[in-house]
């Protein structure tokens, strides 16, 4: 098999630096949160980010649900196979956010907004609790300017894949769907993620104008039954939800929708347009005592699995290699990986 063109993966969303830190419910009240919550950031919550920096032993990470997807597929694919967009600020959130996608092996263009902050998102663990704290900053900016530029378009048209996260559908839909056009003009894989239930909720229109050109449509059980809610689906089971989100009118005919739909620890399905057999992959296995943070593991799937669509891999393999980053992800603290030389003789 040839090897992956260089950054033939394109991914697109929210980066955020995340900064986490293990502390306590004295933490928590001093910023009035709740120990298993996410929710963005208010005035109050603002100095929280300072405070994980200076005042714990903070962990940072290059954040945002398809950064973490990114940086998951480079892990697995060869340097320079990955690069990913979005909006950062001028400042020094974005100067350590360089660095963890740099450590990471990662290649990002970042439209630089000089008057808003870099997004930030606080993680404090409490036991095996997590209270998200975040604040988009300049991700919430992101525009088609940035995607049109001669530079970052030719990077567009480079790429052989496209990856979208649903969490940019409350930013920017035009760049979604420029690149979902790209994607179907030039038979080019368009993959996305649903990303949380409140994105086919409450942004139901910009989604179902996504939806025609989606190649690859991947969601978790929840945001399966958020979208059969908003479509007035007959029945919210994750079986029949991915059977109509395979079978939803298509642009690129050349191409069959697949609609894959993770369920924890319960196997993930897959739908495939025009057929009536719901796949069935059981997830890895692994002990109760080894999973030490679940967080991220959706964007861990997403990672292994479009690493497996660059390699070429059989749509079996690429869904085992989903799950299998995933397992890797769970071990750690966030949506983090191993270094490689700790697993490689088990690597996919």
């Amino acid at each position: 098999m040839a090897a992956p063109k260089e950054f033939a993966l394109l991914c697109l969303e929210n980066p955020l630096l995340d900064i986490q830190a293990v502390g306590d419910q004295a933490l928590l009240d001093k910023y009035d949160l709740k120990a298993n919550d996410a929710i963005l950031a208010e005035e109050k919550h603002v100095p929280l980010y300072e405070d994980l920096l200076n005042n714990y032993d903070a962990k940072l990470i290059a954040g945002g649900a398809a950064q973490n997807s990114a940086r998951g597929a480079q892990y697995i694919l060869p340097p320079n196979s990955v690069v990913y967009i979005g909006g950062a600020g001028d400042d020094k959130y974005a100067a350590i956010l360089h660095d963890a996608v740099k450590a990471a092996g990662l290649r990002v263009e970042y439209r630089v907004d000089p008057e808003h902050k870099t997004g930030r998102c606080g993680a404090i663990i409490t036991g095996h609790n997590r209270s998200l704290c975040t604040d988009l900053g300049a991700a919430n900016h992101y525009g088609l300017d940035h995607l049109k530029k001669p530079e970052i378009w030719s990077l567009v048209e480079n790429a052989e894949i496209y990856y979208v996260g649903g969490f940019h559908f409350t930013v920017c839909p035009p760049a979604i769907m420029e690149l979902a056009k790209q994607a179907a003009s030039r038979n080019k894989p368009f993959v996305l993620s649903l990303s949380a239930p409140f994105i086919p909720q409450f942004f139901k229109e910009v989604v179902d104008a996504s939806a025609p050109y989606w190649d690859y449509i991947i969601g978790n059980e929840t945001e399966a039954a958020a979208y059969a809610e908003s479509h007035n689906l007959d029945s919210k089971e994750p079986k029949d939800v991915a059977k109509h989100l395979a079978n939803l009118p298509k642009e690129n005919t050349q191409r069959k929708r697949v609609a894959i739909i993770t369920q924890g620890t319960e196997p993930t399905l897959v739908a495939i347009q025009g057929e009536d057999e719901i796949k069935s992959f059981p997830v890895h296995a692994i002990e109760p005592e080894r999973i030490n943070d679940t967080n991220g593991a959706g964007d861990a799937f997403a990672g292994g699995f479009l690493a497996g669509l660059v390699k070429g891999e059989s749509l079996e393999t690429a869904i085992d290699m989903g799950q299998w980053l995933a397992k890797l992800s769970i071990q750690e603290l966030g949506p983090s990986y191993v270094h490689p030389s700790q697993f490689l003789s088990s690597a996919p």
